[in-house]
């Protein structure tokens, strides 16, 4: 069998339509979209164009939308934009690009409090709720966790942040694409998303920020995206990141449910062949294409390595920590034991997965966990 990509989390193949709009608007669309010429006037359109199909899937309006090179950048914006003396409440399962930012805030006198999240990997909406003290000038939480899957109840945990004066910023980057979104329904001030994870260009993101909401670029010193992020827009990766949202628009409702019961067929085929596994995270507030799990006594590394041989292609967790000895900080965070957390895998499904490779999966993966386990136990 060819080899079969089930880290789709990590950085989703690139579509077809992705691809022509990148490799057309490279050759054809060179000019700099600041230029005042045709050539430039070429470029605008095709931003324009990008930006009404980023929005479409995001459900917003193209003009609260920022490009940025992703969605690490779109954090960092907002972050760093918190005034000095004021607080920042966020969880203990974030992505590495907001957590690696509270050592920065509190340095320069940002109260920070990350709160930890129940075993499920869900915060508790309350105990959020009560962290929003005075002087809380931003809350951020993911939609759904990069390793897991597990979503939070951004609804509920914006409107409290919105009745507390609170801004709400979200990183929607795994969510945009999986879940139908409608971020300007709700009480969200900022959300950060990225074309690599739903099949667009590396390299290419966006921004939301709320009409009225206060804002202060990260980057200065040109006019772009209306004076909100400086630097010449990479307009062919652009492109491709708005014809990836509209192919993920098309197919989002019914891929959804195909990649659920794909999903569920791998658990429950992992369930009854292999003894001690265990499932991280919450079954019902999951995104349809992720599956964690923990099969103890076993080696998480070494198992991504025996697929590896086999033409499979699995994480143990979030790309960002990849390299790293400790066990995943997002299973430990929702308090799953170490020796279970180096025991993870994800599985992150895409568009170009099928039954006959989950078949092929389930067939290889009972004999491949039972050789880990005898060579861990030697």
């Amino acid at each position: 069998m060819d080899p079969i990509y089930l880290d789709h989390n990590a950085s989703a193949p690139l579509r077809p339509e992705a691809a022509r709009a990148l490799a057309d608007t490279a050759a054809r669309v060179f000019g700099n979209a600041s230029s005042a010429h045709a050539f430039g006037a070429e470029a605008r359109a095709a931003l324009s164009r990008a930006r009404k199909q980023v929005a479409s899937l995001a459900g917003i309006a193209p003009d609260a939308l920022v490009f940025t090179s992703g969605a690490t950048e779109s954090n960092n914006t907002v972050l760093r934009q918190v005034p000095s003396g004021t607080g920042v409440v966020t969880s203990a399962t974030e992505h590495p690009s907001v957590l690696e930012e509270v050592a920065p805030l509190r340095a320069r006198g940002v109260r920070v409090t990350v709160l930890d999240v129940e075993r499920d990997g869900r915060l508790d909406p309350r105990r959020f709720a009560d962290a929003l003290t005075p002087g809380t000038a931003l809350a951020s939480v993911q939609w759904a966790n990069s390793e897991t899957g597990v979503t939070q109840p951004i609804a509920a945990l914006a409107r409290a942040a919105a009745e507390r004066g609170v801004a709400f910023h979200c990183d929607a980057a795994q969510a945009l694409g999986k879940l139908p979104l409608e971020l300007g329904a709700l009480a969200i001030d900022y959300a950060s998303l990225s074309a690599h994870k739903l099949g667009g260009p590396k390299g290419a993101g966006a921004l939301y920020v709320r009409p009225g909401a206060a804002f202060a670029p990260l980057l200065r010193g040109g006019a772009q995206e209306r004076g909100r992020r400086a630097g010449t827009e990479n307009v062919p990766a652009i492109a491709g990141f708005g014809a990836a949202c509209d192919a993920a628009r098309d197919e989002l409702a019914k891929g959804a449910e195909r990649l659920r019961a794909l999903r569920d067929s791998l658990w429950r085929g992992i369930e009854r062949a292999i003894p001690d596994v265990v499932r991280n995270g919450s079954a019902e507030h999951v995104l349809p294409h992720v599956l964690d799990v923990s099969f103890a006594g076993a080696s998480g590394e070494a198992l991504v390595e025996a697929l590896d041989l086999e033409g499979i292609a699995v994480s143990t967790g979030a790309a960002c920590h990849s390299g790293s000895t400790e066990a995943s900080p997002v299973l430990r965070a929702m308090g799953v034991s170490e020796e279970l957390a180096a025991s993870a895998l994800r599985f992150s499904l895409g568009p170009g997965n099928d039954a006959a490779q989950i078949e092929h999966v389930l067939a290889r993966l009972p004999e491949l966990v039972a050789r880990v386990r005898r060579a861990r136990a030697a």
